[in-house]
């Protein structure tokens, strides 16, 4: 798997990919507005086409994934990033690693809880307050659920 890290040189085309799984580089978390274009990361080629990413953000010993995504689902490359970030986080002496997905994201809830981590928050109603920062956030989300929450996972580093 060719991982490479986020660089001056792929830059560009890491937004244009941002752009096109997010339809913006500037996503809402817990009503903050983050410009994805300056987050570390993690890209997985194949071919010289991207086919996986993770981003994140370290602040006050504890790293945030910020988003992640594969483009081919069950070959390990969602796992590969986040062990890439895990041990980014390690030689940072991060405490815990933190993730936040929305509550139609079935398939994230999912993937975050089998590689240990937990659910330990859910921000009700934070969709209402990210909307009004970005308005082109749908009503519905996967499988039509009505996206309305953020629901965060950690993984404790030192237990």
């Amino acid at each position: 798997m060719d991982i490479r890290t986020i660089s001056p040189q792929n830059r560009q085309q890491i937004n244009d990919f941002i752009k096109s799984r997010w339809f913006s580089t500037e996503m809402v978390v817990r009503g903050e507005i983050v410009d994805m274009t300056v987050l570390e990361g993690f890209v997985v080629y194949e071919n010289e086409t991207i086919i996986g990413l993770v981003t994140y953000r370290i602040k006050n010993n504890e790293c945030e994934i910020m988003s992640l995504d594969s483009l081919k689902e069950n070959q390990g490359i969602g796992t590969a990033l986040v062990n890439k970030v895990i041990e980014v986080a390690t030689i940072e002496k991060c405490t815990k690693i933190k993730v936040i997905t929305t509550n139609d994201n079935i398939n994230a809830m999912r993937f975050y809880q089998k590689r240990g981590f937990d659910m330990v928050r859910i921000y009700h109603n934070a969709l209402d307050i990210s909307r009004k920062l970005k308005p082109s956030i749908p009503i519905l989300g996967n499988f039509n659920i009505p996206l309305k929450h953020e629901i965060e996972f950690e993984l404790n580093l030192f237990k």
